[in-house]
């Protein structure tokens, strides 16, 4: 194993023997493409982060949970131990139930679940990314259930290029993936395949077995332009991993040793996902176009250590009409979803049927947006006993105002009412017994912020303001008598983003992220216990994340990023009262890349000085997360 000062000093001569001026980098606003509003960074009404397929590749995250937790402003972390199903957290909803707020779609599919399983973003290798756009603390009209933190669009590369990227790292770790393209006038076609081993960071049991990951990710994509108006797609996508992950440790066995297995026994998971989409995008005149697609995901879940399986079928169509002319554009639209899991003795299904408008009106320095959702869902639930049904009827609202100061200046506010529909487990209590349907929460979000952005200088912050009720949540009883999935009566979200980059010269540039956040508990009793005026738990209150960036010439990149956020109440603490915190999280991260021609050489080192992360539970309930150095090196090709 290379150790950390000799490779230090092999990064730093590298820097030192490579003088050359770098090329002129400039920043600039970048479009919202997640949008049909037809919005930038300054023009738009909402919070939004952007980051494109440079930001990603220079990256050289092995997955998309690695980039959101090191480049943007979420928290992403394992859920209990599995590294290829992370819950991920923006605005304080916190790292236990915060995943289920945010909206997750790729390439115009939802991939949320109707379960409490996180959204499976394992199954997009970085290889074939080409944006992520980040809306905070709006979304619901296009989004629908579930965008009360936001929503995250993901979008796949199309280009006409051939690239090739292996890596090998400590742990027996190995990637291999392939992406290509090909475009003419008629058609283009794109193709993606990846495969991801690793030995894992801990062991999980007494014979020293250790924590494996196998991971096996592709797609294709064909699509046909018969004329300049019409342009009909077809998709495919499937996944297959295996995980193997250790459970919780007590604080002495996670001081003493985070690889350790502990006294906890281990768990298996294999997860299989195929989905397939049709979709057509037709302009109907230069202002007016039809975009309609279909989409159908089977998925099979096997928890190998328990010897259950759940299979899953989403079917899903989405169709809009989108307006646009110089001052007004608007958007109406249909949503159908239709979501069954078939396991664990029982057959529970999930519909929602939505109806849409959004629309903006620009008139010179200002723009107006205004939206409206309709949303039904209906519950299906049946065992060899009883059948039982429910349903919902939910409404989200968009109101939104830009003001452009100057061409490099704006300032906005945004108003947002939106809900999240339980998901099919919280009507059972612990051990799969049915305790009946719970409310649906909603949220009123508040955002006023101020953009800058000049050809050295990206500076863009916010504060908002969210009020929640009936908060779900789930209340762990130790004894596990009182467990159940219940709701919160009142709560309470405010905090402030800020994100800042500057060229400070041609060759060295400053990011910063920094997220504060407080999360108040207004009204609770559950079991005799009052939660009123607590913290709500696992909401860490700052998040600051640094990178310094050396570019000495025109081949080299190098990159220091540092990640803190401070302490918090462990996940399941509403008490505010356990002995034992979540306690902060540090990791210093360098990246060294050197791009010639068609090739490009990377190397890259995680926590480098070793910290001890975690996720804690509760008292003596700790998984270990980014708890020691790893590191990567690797070639990418592409011609």
């Amino acid at each position: 194993m290379i150790q950390k000062p000799l490779l230090l000093s092999l990064i730093a001569s590298l820097a030192i023997h490579s003088l050359a001026h770098a090329a002129t980098y400039t920043l600039q606003p970048l479009e919202v493409y997640s949008s049909p509003l037809h919005n930038d960074e300054l023009s738009a009404a909402d919070a939004v982060e952007i980051y494109t397929q440079d930001d990603i590749e220079k990256a050289h995250v092995q997955n998309v949970y690695e980039f959101l937790n090191q480049q943007t402003s979420l928290v992403a972390m394992p859920s209990y131990g599995n590294p290829f199903t992370q819950k991920i957290d923006m605005h304080g909803y916190g790292i236990g139930d915060g995943y289920e707020n945010i909206v997750v779609i790729l390439n115009g599919r939802r991939l949320n679940n109707i379960d409490a399983v996180p959204q499976l973003l394992s199954a997009i290798s970085p290889s074939s990314i080409g944006r992520i756009e980040i809306i905070k603390g709006g979304g619901i009209v296009r989004a629908g259930d579930g965008a009360n933190a936001g929503v995250i669009y993901i979008t796949t590369k199309q280009e006409n290029v051939l690239e090739l990227g292996l890596y090998a790292g400590n742990n027996n770790t190995f990637d291999g993936s392939l992406y290509a393209g090909y475009a003419d006038d008629l058609y283009s076609i794109t193709a993606h395949a990846e495969r991801y081993l690793s030995d894992g960071v801990r062991t999980v049991d007494a014979q020293k077995n250790r924590a494996k990951q196998a991971l096996k990710n592709g797609g294709i994509t064909l699509s046909l332009t018969p004329t300049d108006a019409l342009e009909l797609s077809v998709d495919y996508q499937t996944t297959r991993l295996k995980s193997t992950y250790g459970g919780p440790l007590t604080l002495n066995e996670f001081l003493e040793d985070p690889s350790q297995a502990g006294s906890s026994s281990s768990s298996k998971q294999a997860y299989d996902s195929d989905a397939y989409a049709l979709s057509l995008a037709y302009d109907i005149t230069d202002a007016l176009q039809l975009s309609v697609t279909g989409s159908r995901e089977d998925k099979e879940s096997r928890y190998l250590t328990y010897s259950s399986v759940a299979q899953y079928t989403y079917d899903s169509v989405a169709a809009t009409l989108d307006y646009r002319n110089d001052a007004l554009s608007a958007t109406v639209g249909l949503n159908l979803f239709n979501g069954e899991r078939d396991g664990y003795g029982n057959n529970t299904s999930k519909e929602n049927r939505a109806a849409f408008l959004l629309t903006q009106y620009r008139l010179g320095d200002h723009t107006l947006k205004a939206g409206y959702r309709y949303e039904t869902v209906d519950y299906s639930y049946h065992d060899a006993d009883k059948r039982l049904r429910d349903d919902e009827t939910l409404h989200g609202i968009e109101l939104g105002y830009n003001y452009r100061l100057s061409a490099e200046r704006s300032v906005f506010a945004a108003f947002s009412h939106a809900y999240q529909a339980p998901d099919i487990d919280r009507f059972f209590n612990f051990g799969g017994t049915f305790n009946g349907f719970i409310k649906p929460m909603t949220t009123d979000t508040l955002t006023v912020g101020y953009n800058a952005i000049t050809s050295q200088n990206k500076f863009k912050v916010s504060l908002f303001y969210v009020n929640v009720d009936d908060e779900i949540y789930y209340h762990a009883d130790p004894t596990f008598v009182n467990a159940k999935n219940t709701n919160i009566d009142a709560s309470y979200k405010y905090g402030l983003d800020l994100y800042d980059k500057f060229l400070v010269t041609d060759t060295f540039h400053v990011s910063i992220n920094y997220n504060y956040v407080k999360a108040i508990i207004d009204k609770e009793i559950e079991s005799a216990e009052n939660y009123s005026n607590n913290e709500l738990p696992g909401v860490p209150n700052h998040t600051a994340k640094v990178m310094l960036s050396y570019l000495p010439n025109d081949h080299m990149t190098l990159s220091l990023l540092h990640t803190h956020r401070s302490s918090a109440y462990a996940a399941n603490d509403f008490n505010n009262r356990f002995v034992q915190e979540q306690q902060a999280y540090r990791s210093t991260d360098i990246t060294l890349s050197y791009l010639q021609g068609h090739y490009e050489f990377f190397g890259k080192i995680n926590n480098l000085f070793d910290q001890k992360n975690g996720l804690w539970i509760h008292d003596d309930a700790i998984y270990p997360l980014n708890a020691s150095t790893t590191f990567i090196a690797g070639l990418k090709v592409r011609y």
